[in-house]
């Protein structure tokens, strides 16, 4: 056989031959054609552009430089009707001939000078809007896209546009809409042996900023770094359109890997920011500066999901976090968070919050260990079936030195100082020295076990807190899209109107929840104590606050002496409060609309073994508001009144506007004809909505019987989202 090889290297080197004769004899004929496919290439991009996009391009010169560079000259893109896009002096981009044989585009060179990218929005007329414009749809029905394959090949097609060599002089970027604009000129941009530099003017130089670090787009790695020239990098267009004060001194981004395996497209990368501060009226009232943080983020993405793997870690100075968020897309939307930590020390937890996060927390000393550990899980077509825990350990916790605010102020006479739209009301005496105040025993068990009822029936024995209020209060307010629900115990409660402002913001929630823990772990307070105080600050009327202020306004008795009716009355408006005298009727009689409630209330009650069963309503038909009070009643419809109960029944009620008294110098001996119409009948009936019907047509009949069963379901929906029915 040995004999014969020659002959095979011959036949070998014949195919070689012929091969190289037949490459070489297609690219000269390429070679010599290669301008006039150029041209017939941009022609039809520019047809294209003009049909699909309605995008007017012109290009000045286009020819070849070299083998595989192409050289351009006054570029031009100007959307149908809108202001110019898009306008290159000179352009010149190179291809790498080996990806390109085997059908990639992988951009070797690119050169660009006096170029400007101009983003408009005037007047909702957006000269990019052709961007988000679909498709027209396809006779064909197509199949789902793979997640993971639209990812992998996003991430090369977006490196393989990366060039190995860049070197860009004047490129302007500029975007203006209605109420703000902002200018981004790269000076200078330079890709150079895996090198980056650059220099950004902000807004004609109101800022420099730099932009640089590692670039191998061809093996998948970069380490960047953006920082500004002597002060923080700053975006003023996302603070006057957003609201939002976002800054820092320097942040760096890597990517580290890029893999396809098994059906997954894995990317890792790290992200680390120096002297973040962020400002919003959503997150807090004060700047929030987180000094030094990191996460390494290895983002997952599957066939039909989004997921940060729970291989990330955010760092904050001492203490490490394990992230795992997962967003499956379908057959239903599916969403799963879980956030852990392992033993940490506990000054170590406090002292990586950001500063400006827990401003009564400012100073505080612990001691001992803790360990968090949270997991959500929410099917959008059940989310009443969403699972939520949350557990903060804790091993020889103990506070040491109270920070800023003292925890146990309130075992002591303090002055309570109730705010209004932000503004401070009469101040209250927490103590013996108010002849308001009011001792928790001298306070009648009618009150104390209606509200513990209707606002926190496990308050004896929880811990500040209860997972099923708040997991139906998630489940609740994603049904409806909106916060709606907090799930805030009287624990929560107490400390939110004691020692934080009545901000709605992110920070105040979290940090409301902190102290409760802290308070509630350490027995800081007996539960006794806090009932107490609580009871002698929450509001009940407009400038209205405490049990004794509160049983002498509405029926001019003291604490002791209020009737089962009376406390189930007083339950039913701390969480609207200002609304309390819509409850009432011109004659000082209850609406017919509280009827359920208190049954509701009452069986409640009667179930805990804290009253006796009661078939005639629990004292609803006993309870009467002092005489005085009545004049201040107008007499409006029960649908509007129960409308106006309503219309603020969320976290804090702040925006409500309170009732506007109507004196009446002399009483009328006879009612008159809108007494007539909007007094109530009874029918004698039970659980029967009671509807005046007097001079009312039949249609009006219905739909006032629509509103108070709708207001009815509202109220039974209420005290389930509680946990109590």
């Amino acid at each position: 056989m040995n004999r014969h090889l020659p002959k095979y290297i011959r036949v070998t080197g014949i195919v070689v031959i012929v091969f190289v004769l037949l490459l070489a004899i297609g690219g000269y004929i390429a070679y010599a054609k290669r301008e006039a496919l150029l041209q017939h290439e941009i022609s039809k991009a520019i047809a294209k552009a003009k049909k699909d996009y309605k995008l007017d391009v012109k290009i000045g010169s286009a020819h070849f430089t070299g083998l595989s560079t192409v050289s351009f000259s006054d570029i031009t893109v100007v959307p149908e009707q809108r202001d110019s896009l898009l306008r290159i002096k000179k352009f010149e981009v190179g291809v790498k001939l080996m990806p390109l044989i085997f059908g990639n585009i992988k951009l070797g060179k690119v050169l660009m000078d006096d170029a400007h990218l101009n983003l408009s929005s005037t007047n909702g007329v957006k000269n990019f809007d052709f961007i988000f414009r679909k498709k027209k749809d396809s006779t064909e029905s197509k199949s789902k896209a793979d997640l993971a394959d639209v990812a992998y090949n996003l991430m090369n097609q977006v490196l393989y546009k990366i060039p190995d060599d860049l070197e860009i002089k004047n490129f302007l970027i500029s975007f203006a809409d209605d109420s703000a604009r902002v200018k981004l000129l790269t000076q200078t941009a330079v890709i150079n042996n895996g090198r980056l530099s650059s220099t950004i003017k902000v807004d004609d130089g109101v800022a420099t900023w730099h932009f640089g670090g590692k670039m191998l787009p061809s093996d998948k790695e970069f380490d960047l770094n953006l920082y500004a020239e002597g002060k923080k990098v700053e975006i003023p267009f996302v603070e006057k359109r957003y609201h939002l004060k976002l800054n820092f001194d320097t942040v760096t981004t890597r990517l580290q890997k890029v893999e396809n395996s098994d059906g997954i497209t894995k990317i890792y990368s790290y992200w680390s920011v120096k002297n973040l501060l962020i400002n919003h009226p959503a997150l807090s009232a004060n700047n929030v500066v987180v000094p030094d943080g990191a996460i390494d983020a290895n983002l997952f993405v599957g066939k039909n999901y989004l997921s940060l793997d729970s291989s990330s870690q955010i760092h904050l100075k001492k203490i490490s976090i394990r992230p795992y968020f997962k967003y499956e897309l379908n057959p239903v939307k599916i969403y799963t968070a879980k956030i852990n930590t392992d033993w940490t020390n506990a000054q170590d937890v406090f002292d990586a919050a950001p500063d400006g996060l827990f401003d009564s927390l400012t100073g505080i000393k612990v001691s001992g260990k803790l360990k968090y550990h949270l997991h959500l899980f929410l099917d959008s077509s059940n989310p009443d079936q969403l699972q939520f825990e949350s557990a903060l350990d804790k091993q020889n916790f103990k506070i040491i030195k109270s920070g800023k605010t003292n925890l146990a102020k309130l075992n002591d006479v303090f002055v309570y100082t109730p705010y209004e739209k932000g503004k401070p009301m009469p101040s209250r005496i927490i103590g013996p020295e108010n002849p308001d105040f009011t001792p928790l025993n001298d306070i009648s068990p009618n009150l104390r076990y209606a509200c513990m009822t209707s606002e926190d029936p496990s308050f004896y024995t929880n811990r500040g807190f209860v997972l099923e209020s708040i997991r139906k209060s998630i489940a609740t307010d994603f049904k409806q899209k909106k916060f709606k629900r907090g799930g805030s115990t009287i624990s929560m409660q107490l400390i939110k109107n004691t020692f934080l402002s009545r901000e709605k913001t992110l920070t105040r929630k979290i940090e409301e929840i902190l102290i409760v823990w802290l308070i509630e772990n350490n027995q800081i307070m007996t539960k006794d104590r806090m009932l107490e105080v609580y009871f002698n600050i929450v509001e009940w009327g407009n400038n209205v606050y405490g049990i004794g202020e509160a049983s002498r306004y509405y029926f001019g008795k003291s604490p002791s002496a209020l009737t089962l009716g009376e406390g189930i009355f007083l339950a039913s408006i701390l969480p609207h409060p200002k609304t309390g005298l819509y409850a009432f009727q011109p004659d000082g009689t209850l609406r017919p609309s509280l009827q359920n409630y208190y049954h509701l209330i009452g069986d409640m009650m009667a179930g805990r073994g804290w009253t006796e069963a009661d078939s005639t309503g629990y004292g609803y038909s006993d309870v009467r508001l002092k005489e005085s009070l009545r004049q201040e009643i107008a007499p409006i419809p029960g649908s509007v009144a129960d409308s106006l109960i309503h219309q603020n029944a969320g976290d804090d009620d702040d925006d409500f506007t309170p009732i506007i008294p109507q004196k009446i110098s002399e009483p009328e001996k006879k009612p008159g004809l809108i007494q007539r119409l909007f007094i109530k009948k009874d029918t004698g009936k039970k659980d029967e909505l009671l509807v005046d019907t007097a001079g009312k047509t039949k249609k009006e009949i219905r739909q006032e019987k629509r509103a108070l069963k709708k207001l009815e379901k509202q109220r039974d929906k209420e005290l389930h989202d509680k946990g109590l029915n």
